[in-house]
């Protein structure tokens, strides 16, 4: 058993915590999500309706409709190249979601989103604590990308995106970018602003015209081809282990 393992299979094994904790950390989805779900009735624990804000025990039953939620799932963590027009989602009534595309047998959701005109590395897993801190901006965790752009770079447009651009009423952050073409280059970002490439070069006067992520961390796309997936290795989830979890750990 890896590191990892022994920590999905210590977090399904806590005390008491609150519901909406839960089911992030089964996997079900997001606490705000969760918050949703109780709100709308449709979350009971040993059969009684839940209230929003209660506690559940680990002996505890907690459904969602007839579905009963734990942790006796195996860990899955995957890496997923999404294709151009999936969209990271869990909303049921959006049919290219990429839940519904994956349709994979346990319930599992991403951590970090692409955007639907997007392709690349996808990280989808059944581990709600894996989630919540691969999102945390503070970890500076680095993601890659590879982007075709509509005219061609200039030296001003890349010392530019590399110290910053005020995009979302901020200034992105320092990053590292390398002109690969005439109107290609390869980004590595520490953090992950709503279509924060896209932004970037919109306000450079640039269009995005091909965006793909190609790794996470130390994980990478490699071989895979759009709509493929596999699990993650045993050795990378051990170092994700070690950057997520242990004090010194975090990019």
């Amino acid at each position: 058993m890896n590191k990892m393992e022994q920590e999905y299979r210590r977090q399904g094994m806590q005390e008491a915590v609150r519901l909406n904790k839960y089911l992030s950390d089964a996997g079900v989805c997001s606490r705000r999500e969760a918050d949703k779900l109780i709100a709308a009735g449709r979350v009971t624990v040993d059969g009684k309706g839940a209230r929003p804000g209660m506690k559940v025990e680990p002996a505890q039953s907690v459904r969602i409709g007839k579905k009963e939620i734990n942790f006796q799932d195996d860990l899955v963590v995957l890496a997923v190249n999404k294709p151009r027009g999936i969209v990271c989602t869990e909303e049921r009534r959006e049919r290219d979601s990429i839940i519904r595309f994956l349709d994979y047998p346990v319930r599992i959701t991403y951590a970090g989103r692409l955007d639907k005109d997007s392709g690349g590395l996808l990280l989808m897993t059944n581990f709600g604590e894996l989630i919540n801190r691969l999102m945390r901006a503070r970890n500076y965790h680095e993601k890659e990308y590879k982007v075709t752009v509509d005219k061609p770079l200039t030296e001003e447009f890349l010392a530019q995106m590399s110290q910053g651009v005020p995009i979302l009423d901020t200034v992105t952050r320092p990053c590292k970018i390398e002109k690969t073409g005439k109107y290609k280059f390869r980004i590595v970002l520490t953090q992950g602003l709503n279509r924060q490439i896209r932004r970037m070069c919109e306000a450079l006067g640039y269009e995005v015209k091909e965006l793909v992520r190609v790794r996470i961390s130390d994980i990478e796309l490699g071989s895979l081809k759009p709509g493929q997936y596999r699990n993650l290795t045993d050795e990378e989830l051990d170092r994700l282990y070690e950057r997520l979890w242990l004090p010194n750990g975090a990019l």
